[in-house]
């Protein structure tokens, strides 16, 4: 799995949507459009969602107009581009990488960011599979740094709120549509509640309707925007006393697979980026 951490300055001051992952999502698909179309169409349209990029993260002046923040060319952002799947590899090394070298320019809607530096990580499956057994009790400490937006199975209400269920259940069927033959795995919807303790810090909750797609509107002939609805928040999860030592480590192996792959649906287009650490549990917290 790769992740890649491209630090950006903006060239002058200008105004993104407080949801701006759409727009750095579609400068990207735009300069490897200009590379590959046959890529950039099979990113755009893929089932698996292997890709997830963060939007911009840094701090924001209020923007003039309603629901926008401003950029401060004093200040550098950080945008944070995961790949999960390891048969997407070819797309990381051959064009993502090259479109994000040092001086390299970011084109949005208002403006322009310039490349400061771009950073590199990797994780193995077996460096997961190595590290996950350390830990007898462990919290797993989530920070939602991007509106999360979880759908209801098959319907159209969005989770609010990070609930065990939804978070790991979403994080589940993301890694057993890329993780390596014989590494699937088959937790029950209701391992997740049993097992798991939800501990949120309610001053850092806030929800969002966030801009993740644009369709064009048949009857009005113009485009129309899709909204989903999600959350950010930091949330501790903790691992019930009794909890068999498969669960556990099930547990922390998608805790260290989630910052690759985002949580919920709309993961390519800046929703659902989180940061993650695991960290043994000492009274009961």
């Amino acid at each position: 799995m790769r992740q890649i951490l491209i630090t950006v300055r903006p060239k002058d001051a200008f105004e993104v949507p407080h949801s701006d992952g759409y727009q750095v999502y579609s400068a990207i698909l735009s300069s490897i459009q200009n590379i590959d179309s046959t890529v950039s169409q099979h990113i755009h349209g893929t089932p698996l969602h292997s890709i997830s990029v963060s939007g911009l993260l840094g701090y924001f002046s209020e923007g003039r107009r309603s629901g926008h923040k401003r950029l401060n060319p004093n200040v550098s952002y950080e945008i944070r581009v995961g790949i999960s799947d390891p048969r997407e590899e070819e797309i990381y090394e051959s064009l993502i990488l090259p479109l994000f070298l040092p001086d390299a320019t970011i084109s949005l809607e208002q403006g322009s960011l310039l490349v400061e530096k771009v950073e590199k990580r990797y994780l193995t499956f077996p460096e997961m599979l190595a590290e996950v057994p350390q830990y007898k009790c462990p919290l797993l400490a989530f920070k939602f740094l991007t509106p999360t937006c979880i759908q209801f199975r098959n319907s159209k209400v969005t989770e609010m709120f990070p609930h065990r269920v939804a978070v790991f259940n979403s994080l589940l069927s993301k890694w057993n549509q890329i993780c390596p033959e014989g590494m699937r795995m088959g937790i029950e919807l209701d391992d997740f509640g049993r097992y798991l303790i939800e501990k949120p810090y309610p001053e850092s909750y806030s929800t969002y309707s966030v801009l993740v797609n644009t369709v064009h509107d048949v009857k009005r002939e113009h485009p129309r925007p899709i909204f989903k609805q999600g959350f950010v928040c930091q949330c501790d999860y903790l691992v019930a006393s009794g909890a068999p030592a498969s669960f556990k480590n099930a547990v922390a192996l998608l805790s260290l697979f989630a910052p690759f792959s985002g949580v919920g649906s709309s993961v390519a287009r800046g929703c659902g980026h989180v940061t993650t650490m695991i960290q043994e549990a000492k009274n009961g917290r």
